[in-house]
This record gives structure tokens, C-alpha cells and sequence, in this order.
């Protein structure tokens, strides 16, 4: 047994072997609570190692994990469906990019925060007016000395009225639409920043809108060079979108909790059954051992992927078809669960209908959202067709 294995099993809390379902199942950090004990205690006992980031290196509080050793230790933690110790996009998106183009300064102020759970990051790209079409924004950030004076509008910011830090495409010159961005990070205290819940049609939203009036930002806090951001932009897009596919193909409605809640005993007798046990419905049968193969076929592909980033890579436009294939590959699973459950997996609220029932329906009207964030499927194909397939734009 590797080393790594040793550690994890006489480290990992017995009560959270088999709970993850998905890779945002956790500690988030920040102003977030533990969910019990047993989690605090796995991110205490891989804190003390540095494996809330192994990967980073062990001057910015992570393990120095090598690629081979990362791959395993993710690979340990998926066989036993523990949970990470810390999640967040703080992990995932801004703190790649530190390590890629920030400044030595600030990955020496920001990096350890974000491998100790001290600070929570949220994300300031898409505004009312600039959407798919990012580089329109309008949010200026106008130079005065030492300072930046941010005003405008953020939207569809998830979790930013718990989050410490939000990372910021803002104009910094209006004369060139992409060669006028800058990227900026800032402190959600700063005075002059406010935040609005967006409620969404599942009676539950982690987005926000964030208003920016008179914000003052030091210069030092651009990464990058002034007026080049658009580039650092395009790189944190390619983090984003290989993680929403792969996040979202490993988590939702997998097809074990497909099993579990609509395909336990009172469902089998609903759907009808064989005289060997199996669903009797040829089609339903058919389309879950599709879902299944499409699932195994994402998860190596991811694979490849993360191997590819992890030999030193860096994540290309191929991350646009793991957002595609993830995303549609969670709504088709939710669409199934929901006509598994037939009347049940409609359910809202009100006598009758259990928790599952109520996830159910909220989860599959959330999954529709799915290809519109972090950049529309229609706006991932056209990246694949000009960017891998060499299609030209007409």
C-alpha cells in the first residue's frame, strides 16, 4: 500500500467515507461552517500536511505533491468517496492563476489564506450588458495615483454575499475593447461595494448581483499588466470551464443516487420488473446504461485532461467540450430522474413529498442553467469548431 494510501486511511473520519457525491461537497471556507465535527477534523488533519491544496507548493501552504502523487491521493479520495477537505474556487480558479501570472507579492498574500480556509473568493466577470459577449463590459476602474476607483455592476456572482475576496474584469481604457482590460482583485470589505441575492426559479441561488461605487483599489492589486487582463481572463475561463464539466459529470444525479431514490423497491414495482429482477422496460434500461457509458467516457476524458495540466500544460480550449459533454451529460441524468419518480419527482411542497422528491424538482429546473453559465454551450461549440476543429468563424 503507497504512502498516500496509509495516510488516508488512518486519517480519513470513518463517517465521511461514501458521502461525496459531488466535488463541491465540503468545507468552503471563509464565513462558512463546518457541517460537523468529523469534517473539521479532516481539513484540520490535512491542513496540518498541506493537502487542502497538495498540489501548490509547500511555500504557499500546500504539500508539493508531484503530479504522479496528486493523482493518486485524488484518486484514493474518489475510491473512497470522501469529501475534499476544503473546496472553492478559490482552489480551483484564482489560485491557479496566482501561481501562473501573479506577482510573487501576491501569491505570498493571497495563496496561504486560500490553502488554510481563511478567505472565500467569488468571481466578477459577467455584467447585465456583457455576457457571452465578455469583452463588453463596462465596468471602469479609472486610475487615480496608487489607486484604481472601480464603479459598476457585476451579475450572476455566485456566493459573493459570503465571500472575502472577488476577482474583477474591469475597463481600465476605453479606446480598445479586449486590449483595455485589466484584471483586479478586491477586498469585499472595501468601502463602496454592495451586494444583492438573485432568487432564482428553484427557491434557492447562490448568485448576486455586486454594485461597485467609487470602490478604491491599489494598483498592486492588478494582476497582470494594466490594460492586459484579457488574456489572464481567457486563461481562468479555460480553469472554469474544465472544472464546471468535470465537477458536474462527477456529481448531480449520478447514477448511484439514481438507484437509491427512484429506482429502490416501491419504484421497481411501479416500473414493473422481470422475472430476473431487472426493470422490465427494455428503453428505461437502455438509457441508463447509455448515461452510464457516457459517465465513464467523461471521467477518462477528465482524466486525460487533468493528467495533461498536471505534466505542466496548461488547460486549452478543450476544457469548452468538457463544459459541454458535463453539462448536457447532468441535464439528460435529471431528466431521467424526474420520469423515474413519475407524480412523486414533481413534487414542490406540501404533504407527501420527502426531501428526495423535493430535490428532485428543484435540482432538474437548477440543471437547466447549466449550459448557460460559465459561458453558453453555443458560445463552448464555437470555441471548438475555430479553436480544436480549425473551422473558420463564416
Amino acid at each position: 500500500m503507497s504512502s498516500i494510501r496509509d495516510w488516508i486511511e488512518a486519517n480519513a473520519p470513518q463517517s465521511l467515507r461514501g458521502t461525496a457525491s459531488t466535488p463541491f461537497q465540503g468545507y468552503w471556507g471563509g464565513r462558512s461552517s463546518f457541517p460537523n465535527d468529523d469534517v473539521r477534523l479532516w481539513f484540520e488533519r490535512c491542513l496540518a500536511e498541506g493537502r487542502t491544496a497538495p498540489a501548490w507548493p509547500v511555500e504557499y501552504g500546500g504539500a508539493g505533491m508531484s503530479v504522479d502523487e496528486h493523482r493518486e491521493w485524488r484518486s484514493e479520495l474518489q475510491r473512497l468517496r470522501m469529501p475534499l477537505p476544503l473546496v472553492g474556487i478559490g482552489l480551483t480558479m484564482i489560485g491557479p492563476i496566482l501561481l501562473e501570472e501573479g506577482s510573487e507579492e501576491q501569491k505570498a498574500q493571497h495563496l496561504p489564506p486560500i490553502a488554510r480556509g481563511d478567505l472565500r473568493w467569488c468571481q466578477g466577470y459577467s455584467e447585465p450588458e456583457a455576457g457571452s459577449d465578455l469583452a463588453s463590459l463596462a465596468c471602469s476602474a479609472v486610475r487615480e495615483g496608487d489607486e484604481l476607483v472601480v464603479n459598476g455592476q457585476k451579475i450572476w456572482t455566485s456566493h459573493a454575499e459570503v465571500s472575502d475576496w472577488i476577482f474583477c474584469l474591469v475597463r481600465t481604457d476605453t479606446r480598445e475593447k479586449h486590449a483595455g482590460i485589466s484584471f483586479l482583485l478586491i477586498d469585499m470589505k472595501t468601502p463602496g461595494i454592495t451586494t444583492r441575492t438573485i432568487e432564482l426559479i428553484s427557491g434557492a441561488s447562490p448568485f448576486c448581483e455586486v454594485f461597485f461605487d467609487d470602490v478604491r483599489v491599489p494598483v498592486s492589486n492588478v494582476v497582470g499588466e494594466l490594460n492586459q487582463g484579457w488574456a489572464v481572463a481567457k486563461a481562468l475561463l479555460r480553469h472554469e470551464r474544465g472544472m464546471v464539466g468535470e465537477s458536474i459529470a462527477a456529481g448531480g444525479a449520478r447514477l448511484e443516487i439514481l438507484r437509491r431514490y427512484n429506482l429502490r423497491d416501491d419504484a421497481l414495482s411501479r416500473l414493473g420488473t422481470d422475472s430476473e429482477g431487472r426493470l422490465a422496460d427494455p428503453l428505461v434500461r437502455d438509457r441508463i446504461v447509455r448515461l452510464e457509458m457516457d459517465q465513464e467516457a467523461m471521467r477518462l476524458t477528465v482524466k486525460r485532461s487533468n493528467d495533461r495540466v498536471k505534466a505542466g500544460a496548461r488547460p486549452g480550449p478543450e476544457s469548452s467540450i468538457l463544459k459541454i459533454v458535463g453539462t448536457e451529460l447532468n441535464q439528460a441524468r435529471w431528466e431521467l430522474a424526474v420520469e423515474l419518480a413519475g407524480a412523486e419527482g414533481l413534487g414542490w411542497e406540501g404533504p407527501g413529498y420527502d426531501d428526495v422528491d423535493l430535490g428532485l424538482a428543484r435540482q432538474w429546473l437548477r440543471s437547466r442553467g447549466n449550459s448557460i453559465e460559465g459561458g453558453t454551450n453555443e458560445i463552448q461549440r464555437n470555441i471548438v469548431a475555430r479553436r480544436v476543429l480549425g473551422l473558420p468563424k463564416s
